[in-house]
């Protein structure tokens, strides 16, 4: 079986190591949804990462769930990222664009005229928003429509083009973590009794439509999709995962599928043998193990049960990971006050070996 540090090609990319850095959101893009330069050295720190997959990047307005995360559907934007790629490059790095949309997780004070967030059916989250205003209780969002369905794919496929012009090396749909993707293939989000609910058949169709547009836009090869099959994140109910993800799973011919593990290894192994492509596995063999540690995911890799692994937490407080695992630690310590934020600090001042 392969090691962590084995070479490994995705699409047409030829990656150093099966070491990822997964997608984690940090909160400080400007108000207009655009990076700034400490963004790009952020992610030039961790170019030793086999692939940088970015943090979740809105693909159009009502994609927004949160203040502070960056978008790629205006030119400045696109100009924002591509000093981020351009660093990550420079270090023979490659980095991916996480496309999000939020659906329902999202507030009107993020729109600029107050619209309502948007989702398969108009069923409220239960969440709230953090703001300077204190917590905001999301509102009931407003269901999509047919016609609204088919912009909101499109959106998707415009913001990919956005991603390669900005010079990502490919693109991965959030499809997990009780986002809009998510929210279409779940039970309590998805009471929508026309052709995209009810039915396993129905329920996967927006993701497929969404996956088979980036596809034709940028290429499949550059294309991937992220999954958190039975995650109850941002109050996301699946009653049988299973049969769902499988059926999704034969209807996707993309560079591969990345695993938000959630405590099922049975599932995730069912999963695995089910996808004839790469697969991604951001491992949690248990509910209660996180973040995951070097050795779990050396272990996932060395199994066979995943082709590569994400790691959220050791990289964002180990720029140099790769180089900290090779030598066996030490590692820093993450700072949770400063994840979502801020400045430099708990950003790009934590140290790296020898300094």
């Amino acid at each position: 079986m392969p090691h962590l540090f084995e070479p490994i090609t995705l699409g047409k990319l030829h990656l150093p190591n099966r070491l990822f850095m997964a997608p984690m959101t940090r909160s400080r893009a400007s108000a207009a949804g655009v990076v700034t330069p400490l963004t790009a050295e952020y992610y030039r720190q961790r170019a030793g990462a086999g692939l940088i997959i970015s943090e979740s990047i809105q693909p159009s307005v009502l994609g927004q769930g949160y203040l502070g995360t960056p978008g790629l559907h205006t030119a400045d934007q696109v100009e924002g990222w591509r000093a981020v790629t351009d660093a990550v490059h420079e270090r023979d790095g490659r980095i991916f664009a996480q496309l999000t949309h939020t659906g329902r997780i999202g507030h009107p004070i993020l729109y600029p005229n107050g619209e309502l967030p948007v989702a398969p059916s108009a069923v409220a989250s239960g969440e709230q928003l953090f703001s300077p205003d204190g917590m905001l209780d999301h509102p009931v969002p407003r269901e999509l429509t047919i016609e609204d369905i088919r912009a909101t794919v499109a959106d998707f496929a415009a913001a990919a083009r956005n991603a390669v012009d900005a010079g990502f090396d490919g693109v991965e749909l959030h499809g997990a973590n009780g986002y809009l993707i998510h929210q279409f293939l779940a039970d309590n989000t998805n009471v929508r009794t026309d052709s995209y609910g009810g039915s396993v058949a129905n329920r996967i169709r927006f993701a497929v439509e969404v996956a088979a547009a980036v596809a034709d836009t940028i290429g499949a090869d550059r294309t991937g999709i992220r999954l958190s099959p039975g995650s109850p994140v941002n109050n996301i109910r699946e009653d049988d995962p299973a049969p769902l993800y499988l059926a999704l799973l034969a209807e996707l011919d993309l560079a591969y599928v990345h695993l938000l593990e959630a405590g099922d290894r049975d599932l995730t192994e069912r999963l695995r043998a089910a996808w004839p492509g790469t697969f991604l596995l951001n491992p949690h063999p248990a509910p209660d193990a996180f973040p995951a540690s070097a050795e779990t995911a050396a272990e996932a890799v060395e199994s066979g049960v995943a082709d590569a692994v994400t790691l959220a937490t050791l990289w964002l407080a180990n720029p140099d990971l790769d180089v900290r695992i090779r030598a066996g630690g030490p590692f820093n310590t993450a700072d949770p006050a400063t994840f979502y934020g801020g400045d430099q600090a708990g950003y790009t001042d934590y140290p790296v070996l020898g300094r």
